[in-house]
């Protein structure tokens, strides 16, 4: 299966050693299934470092996953909410996977997530205004060990 990463740079030789904070997920490398999605996150920090353009790299994703962690959340948002607000929160509970897949919180899920971790809206809330939102996947890699073992890198091309 392809993946791909959005960035100001090729990573070639991807590592969880450069994930400087938590985010859905907590902290890890992180892919998607959505080529669109990857250029669009390229985009969007080739702007914030201020650089003419962004970079796409391209891995082959193995499928073997056997004898590592893993955590999938499908179509119960109801779980994935609580874990994003958690990891957010500096909790270390994703630690107790290697990959962890999910979707993500594009700009519109992101405020949601936020109304709901504040207290301003309840879950039934959060989770019916999530729905409206077309959401994308995200592959969250925890540990090295798995990366070294399902990740082969392709290519990458600029956006």
């Amino acid at each position: 299966m392809k993946v791909y990463h959005g960035s100001i740079e090729y990573v070639k030789e991807p590592d969880v050693l450069h994930s400087y904070r938590s985010l859905d997920f907590g902290k890890g490398f992180y892919v998607t299934t959505v080529k669109e999605q990857a250029e669009r996150w390229a985009r969007r920090k080739a702007d914030i470092y201020d650089k003419n353009t962004g970079i796409v790299s391209v891995y082959e994703m193995q499928e073997d996953m056997k004898d590592l962690a893993i955590k999938i959340f499908g179509e119960n948002l109801y779980d994935w909410i609580d874990f994003v607000c958690d990891c957010r929160d500096g909790k270390r509970i994703y630690q107790k996977y290697d990959v962890i897949f999910g979707k993500v919180a594009n700009d519109k899920v992101f405020r949601v997530v936020d109304m709901y971790h504040s207290g301003i809206w309840d879950k039934e809330r959060a989770i019916s205004e999530i729905k409206v939102y077309k959401t994308y996947d995200q592959i969250a890699f925890i540990t090295q060990r798995a990366i070294e073992r399902l990740l082969r890198t392709e290519s990458c091309y600029e956006v």
